[in-house]
């Protein structure tokens, strides 16, 4: 139960921090990204600030083999910069410039009704079952015995 709890603590806070930001908003989103119009430098500020708070709280995560509410740490262990991971970063800063959202600030603007939120949710939900289709073709594939 308290972790049910501190999760919907951290999504509130975090929600209300993308919705203070402006992350919320596309057209402040698509001023960040517009580097040769008008650019809007201060989602670059936001993001410093992300950085200033997560790398020492990572720092600390690493030095710990238990999180706080007793269950095991987990943190990204993949190091490589792989093709996957450069396809899967075009598409996401791709779809990032066109709609304005990333996943987090779709979701705090769908439950505000943003009606092109929800086209962007539906997009990203069906690019996720796709994935995973794929996924599960190539390990069927490799599971199969060569004929």
């Amino acid at each position: 139960m308290l972790k049910m709890v501190f999760s919907l603590l951290s999504g509130l806070v975090f929600g209300v921090g993308l919705i203070v930001s402006g992350m919320s908003n596309p057209a402040k989103v698509l001023g960040f990204l517009d580097l040769a119009g008008a650019w809007d430098p201060s989602l670059a500020l936001v993001m410093g600030g992300a950085i200033a708070v997560a790398m020492p709280a990572f720092w600390l995560a690493r030095r710990r083999q238990q999180a706080i509410l007793g269950g095991p740490m987990q943190l990204p262990g993949a190091r490589q910069i792989d093709r996957r991971l450069v396809l899967g970063s075009l598409a996401f800063g791709a779809g990032w410039g066109i709609a304005g959202f990333c996943p987090g600030p779709a979701l705090v603007s769908l439950l505000a009704g943003q009606a092109k939120a929800w086209i962007f949710v539906c997009a990203m939900l069906a690019g996720m079952a796709l994935f995973e289709v794929l996924e599960w073709n190539k390990a069927r594939r490799k599971a199969a015995p060569a004929a």
